[in-house]
């Protein structure tokens, strides 16, 4: 439904009025544009956008985001598009190399101005919306971007965090283009990624389909967000700062979760480089050389520059040499496409209009939980999967001058593992394999090559299993406690596992009197976490001793296990009991004292202090199988740990005649520390309480805080 506009009132710079010509046309444009919008601020701050046409709608949404959080608007723009050097400087070079070895201006406006009228349109309004918003905002400076072009769009598609492009390893990049040694970029011990689940109609009391939409990336990551037109859009969700579709979140009909998948789509081919050439088969092709320039800020303020001469394969950019080899990598660069599917899917009402667009095959890194309003629920793989040689082991890197290696085209949808209406009556994912995603009706493993998951399975997905085979008669309420269900299966497994190694102890062996109140205290616990938990502190503190002994936690079928020996074990326990008492003053320390949520300020890379007010969070890492995760640590001069990704929006939705859907974010919806929304929802976070959503006009009836047009002075 298009909400009713009122007259608008659009204050515009008065440096307008010495603008160039073209400028001022450009102003007046956009100022049409933004009499045919509406933005509604709810209560929690969140913006419902209705415009006349879509390409409104985008124009609303992104002048919305730019509101709430222009820095990080730009931000992932200056990553997307290679040109984070400009504002950080030299140090940032082989980020932005990395990323230019796919995204070159050139092709993308080449892209742009081939698009479907439909697409561009849209791509249009949406560099139309961000400039409107710097021209109405100019104490809001950019770092980088004074003007975005439509064909900016095209540089980030797709809206999960951590592209493929960024498994592209930076120090081997600097070494082979730069002949520069920088430090290795660490991998993060907390899992990134998400949970999913839906719920047949069958399965529940209310005979209507449930969703849970859980994603869990770096906080702050993503708006919460209504677009609404009148050309049948209307969607609701997490939408990544600065784009213009719904990531994650549903429409009237239907709704879609995106999780991490362990889908091989990245593969590396070493090349044998003879000359300007390399070795293909019998015979030698002609390396593809194309000059990347980056620009970067110098120390005095200044811009400088750095020229590479970059290489190309028919399997991708060169970007690395290993063994006297050169490795290229393959992945999927197909922009417009994604762009169309991202964009499409909010629109799908029904499962065989979002089974269609996905025929594009332009999403290659996330599988897909899947519910509607007609009650069907599905597991759906990443449809970007290129057809391989089983002969050939893609995790490793394989010998690109064999034609048997190349990828063979894309496998078709309808051969990849999926989960349609299963007869379990749930599907779920926790970004571990497809092979358990319905229970006993789970596409199964050896039906496919060993290529479609290399993650395999993970403590969530042991616990969102024992959860969805043990229960039935599902409501939204239910959902929601499923999703902040405590239970830590890793625990359940590895603490018997300890205390077995405790038991067989001998009876003169000085650790049993060290460790028997430290393993008491453990024994009695029932694995699950709480804020008043102390067992859950000397668990993690556990935990993490052993994985900084070089410990792995590793989940088998049922199961996890560490692969640390009984002495490293009861050494960790020790290291655990001894750091909780030097940094607490004792061991037996409530979770919720050291485990905080703190939001001082809206920098990028955050900081935190232990004489700040913060708040206490119950939840724990999903290492060890906790479904709401809290990935946190202690900082430079703290001794709490702060969480600083996991959890970042939770959302349930019951799809019936009309949807209705409960939600939380990660802090507020707004980036502005001024703002009332900038910490509103932490409490609500910490309790997993989530709010209504508004998703009716009729359900912004009392809670309507500002209702106005992009760029009218506010009421």
């Amino acid at each position: 439904m298009v909400m009713p506009l009122s007259p608008s009132r659009i204050l515009l710079p008065i440096a307008l009025i010495a603008a160039p010509a073209a400028a001022r046309t450009d102003a007046a444009r956009w100022r049409a544009q933004a009499a045919r919008v509406e933005i509604v601020r709810d209560d929690w701050g969140i913006a419902h956008v209705t415009g006349r046409y879509d390409a409104d709608a985008v124009f609303g949404a992104v002048y919305a985001q730019a509101e709430d959080d222009f820095a990080r608007v730009e931000a992932n723009y200056l990553t997307a598009l290679g040109r984070t050097a400009e504002a950080d400087g030299e140090g940032a070079i082989w980020a932005d190399l990395r990323q230019r070895l796919y995204v070159d201006p050139v092709e993308l406006k080449a892209q742009y101005r081939a698009s479907a009228p439909w697409l561009r349109k849209l791509m249009d309004a949406w560099a139309a919306g961000l400039n409107f918003y710097l021209l109405t905002h100019p104490a809001g400076k950019p770092r980088v971007i004074t003007r975005f072009e439509p064909w900016m769009a095209l540089s980030f598609t797709e809206g999960s965090i951590g592209g493929d492009i960024e498994r592209i390893d930076l120090a081997e990049l600097a070494r082979f283009y730069g002949q520069v040694t920088i430090a290795a970029t660490p991998r993060p011990q907390e899992p990134g990624g998400s949970n999913g689940i839906a719920i047949a109609p069958a399965n529940t009391v209310n005979g209507h389909a449930l969703l849970l939409i859980n994603p869990h990336t770096s906080f702050y990551f993503r708006s919460e967000l209504q677009m609404t037109s009148g050309e049948g859009l209307n969607a609701y969700g997490a939408a990544t700062w600065g784009q213009f579709f719904i990531y994650q979140g549903f429409n009237a009909r239907a709704g879609w979760m995106h999780t991490s998948s362990g889908v091989d789509s990245v593969d590396e081919f070493a090349v044998a480089v003879e000359g300007r050439r390399y070795r293909h088969g019998a015979a030698t092709r002609p390396l593809t050389a194309r000059p990347v320039t980056i620009a970067f800020r110098k120390a005095d303020g200044s811009t400088g520059h750095r020229t590479f001469t970059t290489w190309r394969t028919h399997h991708g950019p060169i970007v690395a040499a290993r063994g006297g080899k050169w490795i290229a990598q393959g992945l999927m660069w197909k922009p417009v496409p994604a762009l169309e599917q991202s964009w499409l899917r909010t629109k799908a009402t029904d499962f065989a209009t979002y089974r269609h667009i996905a025929e594009r095959q332009a999403n290659s890194s996330n599988a897909t939980i899947y519910a509607d309003a007609e009650g069907a629920i599905a597991y759906l793989h990443p449809q970007f999967v290129p057809v391989r040689d089983r002969r050939f082991d893609y995790a490793a890197t394989v010998d690109g001058s064999d034609p048997a290696t190349d990828w063979r085209g894309l496998t078709p949808l309808s051969a990849l593992p999926q989960a349609v209406r299963p007869g379990t009556g749930w599907v779920m994912n926790t970004n571990n394999h497809p092979w358990t995603a319905a229970g006993n009706a789970s596409p199964a493993r050896e039906d496919f090559p060993r290529y479609m998951d290399t993650f395999g399975e993970n403590p969530r997905g042991l616990n969102a299993t024992r959860l969805l085979t043990t229960r039935r008669g599902w409501t939204p309420e239910t959902l929601m406690a499923a999703a902040y269900d405590p239970y830590l299966p890793a625990f359940a497994s590895m603490i018997p596992q300890l205390s077995g190694v405790y038991a067989a102890l001998r009876p003169d062996d000085p650790r049993r009197a060290a460790l028997a109140g430290p393993i008491d205290l453990l024994r009695r616990w029932d694995y699950r976490w709480s804020a008043q938990s102390t067992a859950t502190s000397l668990a993690v503190f556990w935990a993490e001793a052993l994985r900084a002994g070089g410990a792995q936690i590793l989940t088998a079928e049922r199961t996890v296990v560490t692969s640390a020996g009984p002495a490293a074990q009861l050494a960790a326990l020790q290291a655990a009991a001894d750091r909780l008492t030097r940094e607490f003053g004792g061991w037996r320390v409530p979770w919720g004292s050291i485990n905080r949520f703190q939001r001082l300020d809206n920098a990028i890379r955050p900081r935190f202090d232990d004489a700040k007010p913060s708040t206490p969070v119950p939840f724990v890492s999903a290492a060890y199988g906790s479904l709401a995760s809290f990935g946190a640590k202690p900082y430079a001069g703290t001794k709490r740990w702060y969480g600083s990704g996991g959890n970042s929006f939770v959302a349930v939705v019951e799809f019936g005649s009309r949807p209705r859907a409960w939600a939380v974010m990660a802090g507020g919806q707004s980036g502005l520390p001024g703002s009332p929304h900038f910490a509103d929802q932490i409490a609500r976070y910490a309790a997993g309480n989530l709010r209504r959503v508004y998703f009716e006009p009729a359900d912004l009836v009392g809670h309507t805080e500002r209702r106005y047009r992009p760029g009218e002075e506010i009421q």
